[in-house]
């Protein structure tokens, strides 16, 4: 691996790459966060980046606005280049849109906003083990686009976790929160708990004392798969 940087996409001024980010300079790499929303250019090719993670937000992948248009025409450049790409919940999202499939609400305003069970498929099950209940945050869900694999699925939102090539990953939930991004949502968000389906903020950090751990060997299990270490490549 010639380049040891991950191009990191973020969508708010105050966003960070939380647990993700942290767990990637561990393994030797460094990030290079853009954030387009504010003006921030995405390269034309990967060839200085040894992968990307595209994170969340709360705008939606069928908003019209210009620089979601770009974002979801950019994945494809990783994509073509078989260079890994992950996107989390929004970014999933968008690789969703790229690849022609479609994202949506509930058909009952339902949202995930909390902590909500997870179920590994047989292909999921193959990669790696799975925590029971993971950290979600969102009203929006994506279809399996074609020739996609699905790893693992939800009681409300089908659709968790998605494999569109060995390199390329999508997750509709949150294994980059922090213990300090917690406190951030569930202070800036606490309208959203109010939501169908939403859980209270008590039970979000009760939740996290109980599933954290798991969620956190699930992230360690996962990038050995997606992108290794930096300093063995």
């Amino acid at each position: 691996m010639t380049d040891k940087r991950i191009l990191i996409v973020l969508h708010q001024e105050t966003s960070t790459p939380g647990r993700v980010g942290q767990e990637l300079v561990r393994r030797g790499f460094s990030l290079d966060i853009r954030r387009p929303r504010f003006g921030d250019p995405l390269p034309g090719d990967m060839r200085h980046h040894a992968g990307a993670v595209v994170f969340g937000g709360p705008m939606s992948a069928n908003d019209p606005d210009a620089y979601i248009s770009r974002e979801i025409d950019w994945i494809g450049v990783p994509l073509k280049e078989q260079k890994p790409f992950l996107g989390i919940c929004l970014g999933a999202q968008m690789m969703v849109r790229h690849l022609g499939g479609r994202v949506a609400a509930h058909p009952r305003e339902e949202v995930e906003i909390g902590y909500y069970p997870l179920h590994p498929t047989t292909a999921g099950k193959s990669l790696m083990s799975w925590p029971g209940k993971v950290y979600q945050w969102h009203s929006e869900g994506f279809d399996l686009p074609r020739g996609a694999d699905l790893l693992a699925t939800g009681d409300t939102y089908p659709n968790q976790a998605i494999r569109v090539s060995p390199r390329a990953y999508g997750i509709q939930f949150h294994p980059e929160l922090t213990h300090a991004m917690m406190v951030r949502w569930t202070t800036k968000g606490a309208p959203r708990m109010a939501q169908p389906g939403a859980q209270g903020r008590h039970d979000h950090f009760a939740g996290r004392f109980v599933f954290d751990g798991a969620v956190r060997k699930w992230l360690d299990d996962f990038l050995d798969l997606w992108i290794g270490r930096a300093d063995k490549a």
